[in-house]
């Protein structure tokens, strides 16, 4: 008799999670845990979830359950199907659309465009908006460092809303900067990831919750391109540019108070800090102190090398009777001595590079250079030029 009921049990068990799995047909397996536990806490809201992933496209299913296992609880008790399920298509609209977003790998796309919320504001039902409004910004852009700068450049004309002490708090959505036109950095910084990420850029929002000699908080963006995170903000000055680098640079990577952090929507090393309420910490963020450390180093590299060194350009061009445009530039390669010592050396662009696309050289100034290379027919050739304070294009030519 025990063994009877012993085995029913079995059978049960083995049915239930059967059942499970056919209701997770086309989700990877290391997400069949996490969406039994997602749909747990959900409680009554948990059909909502069931609903959202049963009816995502099979190409979009990952990316549902990547949502659904990773939201936080407030999003799995309240956000329902239609949210998430308009949420995935835009965003899969956008990759499908853009080539910068159709290269970048699931796991970048997932973290950083598919999410639809950036810390603990309000949920608005962005995308489809901002994809609408930003779309003819880009559409005509070649790669993803141009759509950066054209969203970059556009964002404050297209949604009219500016850095304001006067708003009403500083996790402010969306809709809720908009209806104001002010937003906090916080705020301006949750409105270009959105936009950022609706046209199928990678973003997240960077920040500290207290500079290093402790006038404050500030909060920024990180954009992702091959491979590499750089940051801007509302207001641009360029990838990697910003007043408050001299700042970040001397920020503590081992004191939370004083250290630099980037949000994520999966589960990280650490929390991002929200000054505004400590006490929230189910936004996942990661320690990014040590690039900010390494880019303010290497900026303060360059002023050094600026205050001694001027610029070189060398092109290359096929003869001196040449029209000097891109047709009649040659490859090849251009060593640079100073007496003895070899200070460089590269190589030129030829005629199917951007025009550009110049061979560059740093080199001190007041001093005498020789630019060697082999021209027409293996001829050994060297121009020796005597530097000045000002940047100089040198011109060499191959016959």
């Amino acid at each position: 008799m025990r063994r009877t009921i012993f085995n029913i049990v079995v059978v049960f068990i083995a049915l239930l999670s059967l059942n499970a799995c056919s209701n997770y047909s086309g989700v990877p397996s290391s997400y069949h845990q996490l969406l039994d536990e997602a749909f747990q806490k959900a409680g009554k809201n948990s059909s909502e979830l069931e609903k959202a992933l049963s009816s995502a496209p099979a190409d979009q299913k990952e990316a549902m359950a990547f949502l659904i296992a990773y939201m936080p609880e407030r999003d799995l008790n309240e956000l329902t199907a239609a949210f998430l399920i308009e949420n995935v298509a835009v965003a899969y609209q956008a990759r499908e659309k853009f080539e910068w977003s159709k290269n970048i790998p699931d796991s970048v796309f997932f973290n950083d465009v598919l999410p639809y919320v950036s810390m603990n504001e309000r949920r608005d039902n962005w995308r489809k908006d901002f994809f609408d409004r930003f779309t003819k910004y880009v559409s005509s852009c070649k790669d993803i460092r141009s759509a950066i700068d054209s969203v970059n450049k556009n964002i404050r004309d297209e949604l009219l809303v500016d850095y304001n002490t006067k708003r009403e708090k500083p996790d402010q959505s969306p809709y809720e900067s908009m209806e104001q036109n002010m937003a906090s950095c916080s705020g301006l910084s949750i409105l270009l990831t959105d936009a950022f990420r609706a046209v199928g850029i990678p973003s997240r929002i960077a920040g500290t919750p207290n500079w290093h000699d402790k006038r404050g908080n500030h909060n920024w963006n990180e954009v992702w391109i091959d491979g590499e995170w750089y940051f801007t903000e509302y207001y641009p000055s360029g990838l990697n540019k910003s007043w408050f680098l001299a700042d970040a640079g001397k920020a503590d990577a081992k004191n939370m108070e004083h250290a630099i952090f980037a949000t994520s929507f999966k589960p990280a090393d650490y929390h991002f800090p929200m000054v505004w309420d400590l006490e929230l910490k189910y936004v996942p963020g990661e320690n990014v102190t040590a690039r900010y450390i390494r880019l303010f180093k290497e900026q303060e590299a360059e002023k050094e090398i600026a205050a001694t060194h001027t610029l070189i350009k060398v092109m290359m061009f096929r003869e001196q009777a040449c029209s000097f445009q891109g047709d009649d530039r040659v490859e090849v390669n251009v060593d640079v001595f100073s007496g003895k010592d070899q200070v460089g050396g590269g190589r030129t662009a030829g005629p199917k590079q951007d025009m550009n696309d110049v061979l560059e050289f740093k080199l001190k100034r007041n001093k005498e250079y020789a630019f060697n290379y082999v021209g027409d027919g293996g001829q050994f050739k060297s121009i020796k030029l005597k530097l000045g304070d000002e940047p100089t294009t040198v011109k060499l030519y191959f016959k």
